[in-house]
C-alpha cells in the first residue's frame, strides 16, 4: 500500500482544473423545486420577513417568477397557498377556485414545460393551525385523509404535475392514490412526504404560511427528531401505500437519515432545505459571519453527497444562478 510521499492526494487539489475533475458530487439546477408561496390579490410581490429574497407572490406576480426560474434550468416549483379566509375544516384548499388551483392554472398556461408540484396539506388554510380535521382538541387522522384526497384531486384537476401529501396522517398517500386512479389520474405521481420531522426549523415557514398551530403543538404527528429507525418504517409505509419519490424533511438536521434512506430504498429521494435552515444562512451572512454564496453551496452539496436526488430549497433560484455564472 502506498504512502507518503509516494501518495501525495494534494495532487488533485493543486488548481480548479483539477479539483473539478476530481469532483465526487455535483449539483445541476435540474435537481432543484424551488417553493412558493401564492396569495390573492393582484400586483402582490411582498418580502416575508424571516425568509429574505422569498415572496408573497399574487397570481400575476407568481407567473413572471417562474418564468424566470424556468430561464435558469429549475424544473419545478412548489406551490404553497395563503387564503382569503381560513375555517376550522380548510375548505379553500380543496376548494376548485382555491388560490392554489388558481396559481396552477396559471403556470401551466405560461410556462407549460414547469412541473408543478402542491404541497398537499391543511395547516395554512385552517384557523387552528393544525394538518387535520380537530375532534376533542386532537387531529382526527381519518377524517383528514378524506380532505386531504378532496385536496389531491382539485389540485390534479387544476393541471397539477405531482401532488406532495405533507400532513403526516397515516394512510394518507394510500387515500390519495385511491382517489387521484378511481379519477383517472393514474399518471400522477406522488411525493410523499414520508419522513417529515417535528422541527424547530419550520418556524419561519409557519410565518410565511401564517400556519401556526393556534393550540398544542404537532408532535402527535410528525416524528420525534430522536428517530431515525423509525424513518425507514414511515418511508416503507408510504412506497407501500403508492408513493412514487419519497422524502426526508428538513434537510440539514438529518443527513443521516438521507444517506439511511438512500442506502435502503431504490426510490427516487428527496430532501427539504427547510426556511430555517435557509434564514439562519441569511441571518448570518447580514452579519457578515459567514459568507452566503459559498456556505449555501456547501451545505446544499452535502445534502446531495447524503444521497437526495431531488433538492426542495429556497435557495434554488439563486444555486442557479450561481451555477450559470459559473458555467
Amino acid at each position: 500500500m502506498l504512502g507518503y510521499p509516494d501518495m501525495r492526494l494534494r495532487r488533485l487539489r493543486g488548481n480548479p482544473a483539477i479539483r473539478n475533475m476530481a469532483r465526487e458530487t455535483r449539483l445541476s439546477p435540474a435537481e432543484f423545486v424551488y417553493p412558493m408561496f401564492v396569495t390573492h390579490g393582484e400586483g402582490v410581490r411582498t418580502p416575508i420577513e424571516p425568509m429574505p429574497g422569498c415572496f408573497h407572490f399574487s397570481v400575476d406576480q407568481l407567473t413572471e417568477e417562474v418564468g424566470e426560474i424556468a430561464d435558469l434550468g429549475v424544473p419545478a416549483v412548489l406551490l404553497f397557498g395563503l387564503p382569503q379566509e381560513k375555517d376550522a375544516l380548510g375548505t379553500e384548499g380543496y376548494d376548485p377556485e382555491g388560490i392554489v388551483q388558481e396559481a396552477i392554472r396559471a403556470i401551466k398556461k405560461s410556462t407549460p414545460d414547469m412541473m408543478v408540484i402542491t404541497d398537499v396539506c391543511m395547516c395554512e388554510y385552517t384557523d387552528h393551525g393544525h394538518c387535520g380535521v380537530i375532534d376533542n382538541e386532537q387531529v382526527d387522522n381519518d377524517q383528514t385523509l378524506e380532505l386531504l384526497a378532496r385536496t389531491a384531486i382539485s389540485h390534479a384537476q387544476a393541471g397539477a404535475d405531482m401532488v406532495a401529501p405533507s400532513a403526516m396522517m397515516d394512510g394518507q398517500v394510500w387515500a390519495i392514490r385511491q382517489a387521484l386512479n378511481d379519477q383517472d389520474y393514474t399518471e400522477i405521481p406522488i411525493m410523499g412526504y414520508a419522513a417529515k420531522y417535528s422541527s424547530a426549523f419550520y418556524g419561519p415557514f409557519r410565518v410565511a404560511a401564517n400556519s401556526t398551530p393556534q393550540f398544542g403543538d404537532r408532535r402527535s404527528y410528525q416524528m420525534d427528531p430522536a428517530n431515525s429507525r423509525m424513518a425507514m418504517r414511515e418511508i416503507e409505509t408510504d412506497i407501500a401505500e403508492g408513493a412514487d419519490i419519497i422524502m426526508v424533511k428538513p434537510a440539514m438536521a438529518y443527513l443521516d437519515v438521507i444517506k439511511m434512506a438512500k442506502d435502503r430504498f431504490d426510490y427516487p429521494l428527496a430532501a427539504y432545505n427547510v426556511s430555517g435552515e435557509y434564514s439562519m444562512i441569511k441571518a448570518a451572512a447580514k452579519q457578515g459571519w459567514i459568507d452566503e454564496k459559498n456556505a449555501t453551496m456547501e451545505l446544499v452539496t452535502a445534502i446531495k453527497r447524503a444521497g437526495a436526488d431531488i433538492i426542495l430549497s429556497y435557495h434554488a433560484k439563486e444555486m442557479a444562478q450561481w451555477l450559470k455564472a459559473a458555467e
